[in-house]
């Protein structure tokens, strides 16, 4: 299993592994209820001739491509900014690396066989100019980094050897080129250091400076404009009235740019026709390369996301995915294939909509941006996990040693187990069983995500 920062979070205190609180299974009435309510409406497609929704890894691999299928854009920006993009051409040396032979040690420069005379004066100093040659028989003190003087034979560490007067012994046998970097013993002038498509970390950033690069031509980050739905939400104090607190717009932009995303703005947008308008405006007229919205995905009176789309003209790539929570989401293309832009649709529900960011939302941005998939791994789950009867199920987890503990608090409403969660574990319909190997979603922020 993956390793994980495990204590990144102090709520973590109250859900420890081997807390007994941590490991029990969702609150049975939860997920008798999500069960129940799956039979009675929803038909699984056995001759009903209804909307079959998409299975959840299919609903990923269609993002992917979906991404992937956008006609790719780059820039050139100074290194910091091109920190979490992607290399949109090969990184190749511009110089050799080093530039010339350096000191790998602080030490002294000999020359010929020893012992030898101590040359008067002061040393070689990394950042000096180039120095004089050095004699036959000569030493001279010198430091890590320092340009190596012309006819230098070796390089002895300050360690291995001893002065005495005006003479340098040394305590073992010295090899011919020690401690030297030769020129270009890491690369030479031309050489590829990284192909396109690699990720810009801070190491890249440090290798890229060596290297003589000032900017860096890279992908940009994809642009992501939120719109949040609903006239029940309240952006401070209580709930009250039947009035509820919008969990979402504190969420989604930071996540979302965790994920590599620029996010240029989020909006609400009320459930009347007002509202329908102006989310066709968004849909039609707004510059971002994706829009994420939040609720409005599924069927109801005032659900506004399927009409404004077929108003738009939008084509669905997906329409519901097979997953507990947030089976109502949906991806649209929105524009041509080579540059047309998506819309995202995440249901209302908190935990419903960090499960359709990850389903779809993730994938398209990694694809946007042309960062490579994420590794898929496993991890054993500890302690027995319902299933849904026809569904896959995303469950908040911890991850501890080499299992997967399963959290409490995973309603489709609910946000209090994810927080304390370093993943999702994908259960197969039907549930998992106590040991069985899951596969694991990193939360970015657990995962080390994008670098920002």
């Amino acid at each position: 299993m993956t390793p994980t920062d495990a204590e990144h979070d102090q709520d973590r205190a109250a859900t420890r592994p081997g807390d007994p609180a941590a490991a029990r299974p969702p609150a049975p009435s939860v997920d008798a209820l999500d069960q129940a309510l799956a039979l009675v409406n929803r038909d699984p497609g056995e001759g009903g001739g209804g909307h079959r929704p998409t299975g959840w890894q299919r609903a990923r691999d269609t993002a992917v491509h979906a991404g992937a299928g956008v006609r790719a854009r780059a820039h050139r920006v100074p290194l910091p900014e091109a920190l979490g993009e992607v290399l949109a051409a090969p990184l190749d040396a511009l110089c050799d690396l080093p530039s010339f032979d350096t000191s790998a040690m602080d030490g002294w420069a000999v020359a010929g066989p020893g012992p030898w005379t101590i040359r008067t004066g002061g040393g070689v100093l990394a950042g000096s100019g180039r120095p004089e040659p050095l004699a036959d028989g000569a030493a001279v003190r010198i430091a890590t980094g320092a340009r190596i003087p012309a006819d230098t034979s070796a390089v002895i560490r300050s360690e291995h050897c001893r002065e005495s007067g005006s003479q340098l012994h040394a305590d073992r046998p010295v090899l011919t080129g020690q401690d030297i970097r030769p020129r270009g013993q890491e690369c030479r002038s031309g050489d590829q250091l990284l192909p396109a498509g690699s990720l810009v970390t801070p190491a890249v950033l440090g290798l890229a400076s060596a290297a003589g690069y000032d900017e860096l031509t890279t992908r940009p980050r994809p642009r992501v404009e939120i719109l949040v739905l609903g006239d029940e939400l309240l952006t401070g104090g209580l709930p009250h009235d039947g009035l509820i607190r919008d969990a979402l717009s504190p969420m989604l932009g930071p996540w979302l740019t965790r994920l590599g995303a620029e996010v240029i703005g989020t909006r609400r947008l009320g459930d009347d026709p007002a509202g329908a308008e102006a989310l066709l405006a968004a849909v039609t007229t707004s510059t971002a390369d994706v829009l994420v919205t939040t609720g409005g995905t599924a069927a109801g009176p005032v659900d506004h996301v399927h009409p404004v789309l077929a108003r738009a003209g939008a084509e669905l790539l997906v329409d519901g995915v097979a997953v507990r929570p947030g089976h109502p989401m949906l991806l649209a293309r929105l524009g041509d294939r080579a540059d047309g832009r998506h819309l995202v649709g995440l249901p209302g529900n908190p935990l419903a909509a960090v499960s359709a960011l990850l389903t779809l939302a993730d994938p398209l941005l990694r694809a946007l941006a042309g960062r490579r998939r994420r590794p898929r791994y496993t991890a054993a789950v500890q302690g027995d996990v319902p299933g849904h009867p026809y569904d896959t199920r995303l469950v908040p987890v911890l991850l501890s040693g080499e299992h997967a503990v399963p959290l409490r608090y995973n309603g489709p409403a609910m946000l209090r187990g994810v927080a304390a969660a370093d993943a999702l574990a994908v259960v197969p319909p039907h549930g998992a069983r106590s040991g069985q190997e899951l596969e694991i979603l990193d939360l970015p922020w657990a995962s080390g995500g994008c670098f920002t």
